[in-house]
């Protein structure tokens, strides 16, 4: 592991006991009376409303006998499908059902375990249950955050029903080389997506690689839908089944997690603006890239900017030599300015108590990862400004000041 340069999901963590010599940052706060440095609150998550006139425009097939809701779904599945250069897209209710019916409709029938990272969405592991199946934990690469040939390979078993991989907050998987690892071991392979839909690797665009990738359409993502969830993939018959199982429940497995109308066209308005929004994440990421350099013991995690990026989430990581605070007290405190700074995925899964089979694991990289990183205020409500209000705490918190 190294101290590295290079998001919402909102990950939570189980915050430790405050350190003694942070008490009077803490504290200050629970002053009755104390102002904070942001009276509305500023988010970890991006939520972009969308033009009202284009959602308008969008839901108007509702009205209208000859078209209907149907219509508006079929044109957002068709534009997704482009946008992510596959045959299929299949829209669901949320994120959730679109990953257990994608999980149901791949894993190998008579096995029953689903290789999967710790280090990643809170309640990933939850969900596979749900579906099912046992989850077994793997490593991530101390490097990339991301779960890799090397770190998954060693817990593929005759058991193994499905392999998970999910993207990282920042940066991408590598996607082509997993995908060739699980057809080696003719094991299939889906890909949590939900946070770099508008991403491209080398090998194409994310949505391509795998049996199928999953995506979500709430609030807190780059593309929103007010809620609600999609499946790429290349595989025309997969695709039929995920449209029977989500439809009124037809075929094995099925229930009603049909996409509204109103939320298609609230994700068909936000396609419309990605670019703008895109814009206003790097113009972000860059003042927290330059407003964070030189202080001391953070280092703000760095987009590879040689390939398409969102620059929608702000990750910082914490090198406990250097920083006075840990990190759920950097949390804590900033927390109380109005800055809502997040754990990033804290506790990791294997941690975490599960009341189902899992397979137990040791995974000490990813337990000292799990300490050392947070996610930064961004989106939509963010400004440069209040980019360069937040830097200036942190290097009061450095100097072991309160505000």
């Amino acid at each position: 592991m190294r101290t590295s340069n290079r998001e919402s999901q909102a990950p939570e963590s189980t915050l430790d006991q405050p350190r003694a010599e942070s008490g009077s940052i803490l504290q200050r706060r629970a002053a009755p009376g104390a102002s904070r440095l942001f009276e509305v609150p500023r988010s970890t998550s991006n939520l972009v409303p969308p033009c009202a006139d284009r959602l308008r425009a969008y839901m108007d097939p509702i009205f209208d006998p000859e078209e209907g809701e149907a219509s508006i779904v079929a044109l957002m599945e068709h534009r997704f499908a482009a946008f992510h250069d596959v045959p299929h897209c299949v829209a669901y209710a949320n994120g959730f059902w679109s990953l257990v019916s994608a999980i149901r409709a791949l894993a190998l029938p008579g096995c029953d375990e689903i290789v999967m990272p710790s280090l990643t969405y809170r309640r990933l592991a939850d969900v596979a249950a749900w579906a099912g199946l046992r989850p077994r934990f793997c490593e991530v690469d101390g490097d990339s955050l991301t779960a890799s040939v090397a770190t998954m390979e060693p817990c593929i078993s005759p058991r193994t029903a499905l392999i998970l991989p999910a993207h990282p907050i920042v940066g991408v998987l590598d996607a082509a080389g997993l995908t060739a690892m699980a057809r080696h071991h003719r094991v299939p392979i889906l890909f949590d997506a939900v946070e770099s839909v508008y991403e491209v690797l080398p090998e194409g665009r994310i949505g391509r690689f795998g049996d199928a990738e999953v995506f979500s359409l709430h609030a807190s993502k780059l593309l929103n839908g007010f809620e609600g969830g999609y499946v790429t993939t290349q595989d025309t018959q997969l695709a039929a089944r995920l449209r029977a199982a989500r439809d009124h429940g037809r075929g094995p497995g099925g229930l009603n997690a049909r996409l509204s109308g109103l939320h298609a066209a609230a994700a068909l308005a936000a396609l419309d603006e990605v670019e703008a929004q895109v814009e206003h994440n790097r113009a972000i990421y860059l003042a927290y890239r330059r407003h964070f350099a030189g202080i001391t013991g953070l280092a703000v995690r760095t987009f590879d900017e040689t390939t398409r990026s969102s620059f929608k989430n702000i990750l910082v990581e914490i090198d406990p030599d250097f920083w006075p605070l840990t990190r759920d007290d950097t949390v804590r405190a900033l927390n109380a300015e109005g800055a809502l700074a997040r754990a990033y995925y804290a506790p990791p899964l294997h941690r975490k108590p599960m009341a189902y089979p899992h397979v137990p694991a040791d995974l000490p990289l990813t337990d000292a990862l799990a300490a050392r990183f947070l996610l930064m205020p961004c989106g939509h409500f963010v400004s440069e400004t209040d980019v360069a209000v937040i830097a200036g705490l942190m290097r009061r918190f450095a100097r072991g000041r309160a505000a």
